[in-house]
């Protein structure tokens, strides 16, 4: 089984405006309302592609029950915690000529909750992948990341990590199957700019010198770069196209890495369905469709 960590799902209300112009009132085109949150997005394109998972996390309130029950109505399997108090989140979405994101902070999280999500990660077992991204609530203590995967190790579960920074940094000790930071990202950490793909790898192998297995950096219009856990390096430009959203297009990286792993067990081939699902989810006004990416991946 693959399971999908997402600490703060939100409902994701975009709208269109064709020029925003800041302290005036400013009319959309266009409105859509989608179940949000980095895992939720992973398992929906694993679900895309035929893929059995379960989505954890935790909501709350009528936004909560509204994220459940859209997101289960697209096809998704959830095993969600329900908490007391709070609502959970709506993020605003502004589409314009360039993009602006208000994100909203979220419920807080109480230890009683913590402990049930740490009760649903101890029934994954050998050969099962557990997925954790996204950032930590203000509610749950900064060392969660590496806390959940010192709770997994040894236990023959494949961990894939895509967050940023310190929570990246402080779980390469517990040798993760995937890690997926971005150029931008990447630099952050090693206090450089990555703008190439030829800049990024000497970085990228620094991450799997400290234990990740495998590094896979999104590079937007740049296309992406693999250090294997056989120390292969892959690369590719991005796939021709117009970008429609960029608002989960890592997300469908991992899943589609997650995805062309479990079919093949091919570093190459799960880096080839990774460009394909990220490409295709940035050039779909949503999430992309197992359609959408096999016709990519025939073009890799």
């Amino acid at each position: 089984m693959i399971y999908t960590v997402t600490f703060n799902p939100a409902l994701d209300y975009a709208m269109g405006v064709k020029k925003l112009e800041p302290g005036m009132t400013n009319r959309s085109y266009f409105e859509q309302l989608l179940p949000g949150g980095k895992g939720l997005n992973v398992s929906a394109i694993l679900t895309h592609l035929g893929i059995e998972n379960t989505a954890l996390g935790f909501i709350a309130g009528f936004t909560g029950k509204e994220i459940k029950r859209r997101f289960e109505e697209a096809g998704g399997h959830s095993d969600f915690i329900e908490l007391k108090n709070g609502v959970s989140r709506i993020n605003v979405k502004i589409k314009s000529d360039t993009e602006t994101e208000i994100n909203a902070s979220g419920p807080d999280i109480d230890a009683g909750s913590l402990d049930k999500l740490m009760e649903q990660l101890d029934s994954a077992s050998n050969g099962d992948t557990v997925v954790i991204s996204g950032s930590i609530p203000p509610s749950l203590p900064d060392s969660l990341y590496s806390d959940i995967l010192k709770r997994l190790d040894g236990k023959g579960i494949m961990c894939v990590v895509d967050a940023t920074r310190e929570l990246l940094m402080n779980v390469l000790c517990y040798r993760p199957f995937l890690v997926k930071p971005n150029n931008h990202e990447l630099g952050e950490i090693f206090g450089v700019t990555l703008s190439t793909r030829e800049e990024v790898i000497p970085y990228a192998e620094k991450l799997a010198e400290r234990g990740a297995r495998n590094v896979l950096v999104s590079m937007a219009g740049e296309g992406a770069v693999l250090v294997a856990e056989s120390g292969e390096v892959i690369k590719a430009p991005a796939p021709k196209g117009t970008v429609k959203n960029s608002v989960g297009a890592g997300d469908s990286m991992v899943a589609g890495f997650i995805a062309g792993w479990h079919e093949s067990r091919s570093a190459e081939h799960a880096f080839k369905m990774g460009v394909a699902a990220g490409s295709a989810s940035a050039f779909s006004e949503e999430l992309a469709t197992k359609e959408e990416i096999m016709r990519l991946y025939d073009r890799l």
